[in-house]
């Protein structure tokens, strides 16, 4: 049975194609998702991720946190640009085995470890680069817990944030001690990129 949607590109870097599609020979990343209900990229938030994602000055083996993975996408993207091993945390079981399946589809699953569950269930720490598309209200719930689990000189990539949240969310990660790299501002949606001093 073939997905619903065409594949289609994002960045620089990225095809996003379902699984019964293959990418013509190109300088193109194929990134083949399942479509769920947590996103396939279609979304402005995860469009803007991957877009910051792949411009990112990263060198050697990461330590990486997704929290609130759903598909997985940006977890993905992550090990295809870079090497490392990521934790993928989320609450939802389905949103688990989305995730699974898309990094199985991408031959990345050995350098994840899927978790089930919340952020303060982690015990995981000293993470390099920090990923977490989610809702703005979650976002100012963890920053303690976020900003501690990051090691010295690790990036924040926070998404999901509705421009109200964009100010009080710049506000609490400066105060926690992270610097502001990036504010950018979607339709109704904003990104923000820090690195932890």
């Amino acid at each position: 049975m073939r997905e619903d949607y065409q594949p289609f590109d994002i960045g620089h870097h990225f095809t996003i194609l379902p699984p019964d599609i293959s990418l013509a020979a190109n300088d193109r990343t194929p990134l083949i998702m399942e479509r769920g209900a947590f996103g396939s990229g279609e979304h402005e938030t995860t469009r803007s991720c991957l877009e910051i994602l792949e411009t990112l000055p990263i060198t050697g083996n990461q330590k990486i946190l997704d929290l609130g993975s759903g598909t997985g996408i940006l977890t993905i993207a992550a090990l295809l640009l870079h090497s490392g091993h990521t934790w993928c945390v989320d609450i939802e079981e389905a949103a688990i085995q989305s995730g699974r399946r898309n990094c199985q589809l991408n031959h990345v699953d050995n350098d994840i470890t899927h978790v089930c569950g919340t952020l303060d269930q982690l015990e995981e720490r000293g993470f390099n680069l920090i990923l977490a598309n989610i809702y703005g209200d979650i976002l100012l719930d963890v920053a303690e817990d976020l900003v501690d689990k990051a090691d010295s000189g690790a990036l924040l990539l926070l998404s999901g944030i509705l421009w109200e949240y964009n100010f009080d969310i710049r506000q609490k990660y400066q105060k926690l001690g992270c610097k502001l790299l990036k504010n950018r501002l979607l339709d109704e949606f904003s990104t923000i990129l820090l690195q932890k001093n």
